[in-house]
């Protein structure tokens, strides 16, 4: 039996982990490598094995560094399952066509701007090779366990984090168990729910984004009230580029409660994301998978004007009225959020607020290390806005937390990979699993395979 990591090995994204137990091949998360311009060429390099060989996927939640590469797979012929929780199937519905739009806009922008070295730039997938891929997904409910086939059983256990995001637990023929952490959540937040601990692992693969930080221990809403209070008092726009699902909703529901008790002037609250807008909608559907109730659902998603059309979206950008707009991609690697940061940062009475982890190799990581200017469609953008970054919204578990979980392990995994961080933070996370723990962990390079016996 063997494992191979193909993705989310000494990076935070493109997470893919190919499973070979002899009788068949699974794919555990299938995801686009985003950031750093080495790592989204990768996208194109094509797939490093045999669709015919692969007998299933299972996708532990929606992110699209998780499940943004399945259009690839399905459109080089694969035509088997692919496993998820209901609320992550939901989820792709709405992500993966977006994905494959954004793409297909973003080619044609290059293609009639001309600042795309290919001629003509082409998306690696479009809109209706997502929605052709969406035939192969397979819900499966939390904690259900289902056999795969003879002797493999997997279990989809809640991971806070997102909508839906799960711990993959498997069972193999010879007894042992294999569990893949995905992106663990906060083990107390506000709106999602704790991960699921588990006591028992012959193998662990272990994700490691914040391996080594933590969280700030602040008020949210304090923070919040702050920048919100300030940027207005300067006839400033709040610009908050946020992840479509979990952190809008989030956002939204501090808000709601800072706006009902008079924390916060009064301004006009846009969600600039027909993505998020949609995630929104499926929050109040799948109360089970968070902590909010359908009062609370509704009462957040109720304080922002929905902004759907193209039109209505540039209508902002010359609407200098101080406003909060809540905008796709949380690390302002494309969307909607681009073209705001585009007409708002220049102006030093706006803000630019980010609400987590932002990779190397993205505007937010650039703009929030301090750039002074970001190069957006081909022009060099001047960051004068103030910039802010409230750490304490990341839906993912700090250093601290991932080991608060590992702790309740009755006895070390055979050995523990570590994935999905970038170097130092893995490293980090490494040598505290190692010192603190004891446990026999290491980092595995991409593309590696090792033997699981």
């Amino acid at each position: 039996m063997t494992l191979r990591f193909l993705g989310a090995a000494g990076t935070v994204t493109g997470s893919k982990f190919l499973l070979n137990t002899g009788p068949s091949s699974w794919l555990v998360d299938c995801g686009l490598f985003q950031g750093l311009k080495a790592m989204r060429e990768k996208n194109w390099s094509g797939l490093e094995f045999d669709v015919a060989d692969l007998t299933g996927v299972l996708l532990t939640h929606a992110h699209i560094d998780h499940s943004g590469y399945i259009p690839v797979l399905a459109k080089s012929g694969y035509r088997g399952p692919v496993y998820a929780t209901d609320a992550t199937v939901d989820l792709c519905k709405i992500l993966l066509p977006d994905s494959g739009y954004l793409q297909e806009k973003d080619a044609d922008f290059a293609n009639r701007h001309g600042f795309s070295r290919h001629s003509p730039a082409e998306p690696l997938y479009t809109r209706k090779d997502a929605v052709d891929a969406l035939k192969l997904f397979r819900s499966i409910s939390f904690a259900k366990q289902t056999t795969l086939e003879t002797g493999l059983t997997a279990r989809f256990l809640p991971a806070g984090h997102i909508l839906g995001a799960s711990i993959i637990e498997l069972g193999l023929p010879n007894k042992q168990r294999i569990v893949f952490s995905g992106d663990l959540g906060r083990l107390q937040s506000d709106t999602m729910l704790s991960p699921t601990l588990i006591d028992h692992a012959d193998y662990l693969i272990i994700e490691s984004t914040y391996g080594d930080r933590k969280h700030q221990h602040v008020d949210i809403e304090v923070e919040l009230a702050a920048v919100i209070c300030e940027t207005a008092a300067r006839g400033g726009t709040i610009i908050v580029p946020a992840f479509a699902v979990g952190r809008t909703q989030s956002l939204l529901h501090h808000i709601e409660k800072l706006k009902r008790r008079g924390a916060i002037p009064d301004l006009p609250i846009f969600l600039d994301s027909p993505m998020a807008i949609n995630a929104s909608e499926l929050f109040c559907k799948h109360l089970d998978a968070h902590r909010l109730s359908d009062r609370e659902c509704r009462d957040a998603c109720g304080i922002a004007t929905y902004v759907r059309t193209t039109e209505d979206s540039k209508a902002l950008t010359t609407n200098r009225v101080p406003k909060i707009i809540i905008s796709a991609s949380g690390m302002a690697t494309g969307g909607r959020v681009v073209h705001h940061i585009k007409n708002f940062a220049s102006d030093p009475r706006n803000a630019i607020l980010f609400t987590g982890f932002q990779a190397a190799g993205t505007r937010g990581r650039s703009i929030v290390d301090g750039a002074i200017s970001v190069k957006i469609h081909g022009q060099n953008v001047p960051i004068r806005a103030s910039v802010h970054n409230i750490d304490a919204l990341s839906a993912h578990a700090d250093a601290d937390e991932i080991l608060a979980w590992l702790r309740n392990f009755r006895a070390p995994p055979r050995r523990t990979f570590i994935v999905h961080g970038e170097p130092n933070a893995s490293a980090a996370l490494q040598a505290r699993l190692s010192t603190e723990l004891g446990w026999n962990c290491v980092i595995p390079s991409l593309g590696e395979e090792v033997s699981l016996t």
